[in-house]
């Protein structure tokens, strides 16, 4: 009852900001109710300085609830869909996915960026946005700040992808299926994947690029596993050659995500209830509920960033996410060509 009284006032705090930026987020899709709550956050942080009473419920809200986010994202996983349609787009996933982690490493050092800042970056420019920078964060050890700078990096090339893509598939003669498999591979978040293909879908009447676009864009998803898992046991090795004092003080355990392992367990139960006759319907407010998450996640890492200092050291990272975003739709754009896919 004593932890409820002190996470309290600053959880409530983060769900009055939420419930607005969620609305937002439903009227405005391609821009997404995270990135109005994350908004929100940084310019109430402006003329808001926490009290001790709210800092305590910011916090959790900024990583245990968006942990809960990534666990409910599995019940959205129907594992039978994606390995029946998801497999014939794998060699594409996969080489994308690669070319924007290797084009974030390289750039990490030519650029001398922060270690958290590149990972995030690339990993949420190749997987599933915002949804793998939730995922990453606590595995890396990433600060608030450092989660808001990605999130803003990866959502300015989402607009821009979801603006642009429609109308260089059609300049480009791309069928149906190889749009839906393009924006599924070279957009990065899943509103603006949706956007994208509704959009192209309505360039093109009878088409059906979104549902493929969609399952694709799932089968992505799941590559938060296998890079969470590395990423930890690579903060292990990293603390055991960098001395003994730090090694002593760190564990596999403390920074291994358990919360992914839900995560698969989500997606389980999904497949498995879907399989044995389950509507699929039935998990629709899971997927809701984790997106919503989400919201008040992004609202939380908003207090707690400092917007001037975010603006004044954005121009790297913001370059770092265009050669990305470039990188990916390129190779997804050149494996299609070599796969005769579109």
């Amino acid at each position: 009852m004593n932890q409820v009284k002190k996470l309290a006032p600053g959880v409530l705090l983060c769900l009055v900001i939420a419930i607005p930026c969620w609305l937002l987020g439903k009227a405005f899709p391609i821009i997404g109710g995270s990135v109005f709550a994350i908004l929100a956050g940084m310019v109430i942080a402006l003329f808001y300085r926490q009290k001790n009473s709210t800092q305590a419920g910011i916090l959790y809200t900024s990583k245990k609830v968006l942990q809960y986010a990534v666990i409910l994202l599995g019940f959205g996983l129907n594992l039978s869909e994606i390995a029946e349609v998801g497999a014939t787009s794998l060699p594409i996933i996969l080489s994308t996915i690669s070319t924007s982690l290797i084009v974030s490493y390289l750039l990490h050092h030519l650029m001398k960026m922060p270690v958290n800042i590149s990972t995030l970056v690339g990993v949420g420019s190749s997987i599933c946005g915002g949804s793998a920078i939730a995922a990453t964060a606590p595995v890396i050890g990433a600060d608030d700040e450092e989660i808001a700078q990605s999130i803003s990096v990866i959502f300015l090339f989402n607009v821009i992808a979801a603006l642009i893509f429609p109308t260089l598939g059609t300049m480009l003669g791309m069928s149906n299926e190889g749009f839906g498999l393009f924006a599924g591979t070279a957009v990065n978040d899943t509103s603006s994947v949706t956007a994208a293909a509704a959009a192209w879908d309505g360039m093109h009447p009878g088409a059906n690029a979104l549902d493929r676009a969609t399952i694709v864009k799932l089968t992505r998803t799941l590559a938060i596993i296998p890079i969470t898992l590395v990423l930890a046991l690579w903060r292990t090795w990293r603390a055991k050659k960098q001395g003994s004092a730090e090694q002593n003080n760190f564990s596999l355990k403390k920074v291994f995500p358990f919360f992914i392992l839900f995560f698969v367990l989500a997606s389980v139960i999904t497949t498995v209830s879907v399989s044995a006759g389950v509507d699929a319907s039935f998990f629709a407010p899971f997927k809701e509920l984790s997106k919503f998450f989400i919201v008040m996640a992004m609202a939380a890492i908003g207090l707690n960033t400092d917007l001037v200092k975010l603006i004044k050291t954005g121009g790297k990272p913001i370059f770092m996410g265009l050669c990305c975003w470039i990188a990916i739709a390129a190779v997804s754009l050149g494996m299609q060509h070599v796969l005769h896919i579109w």
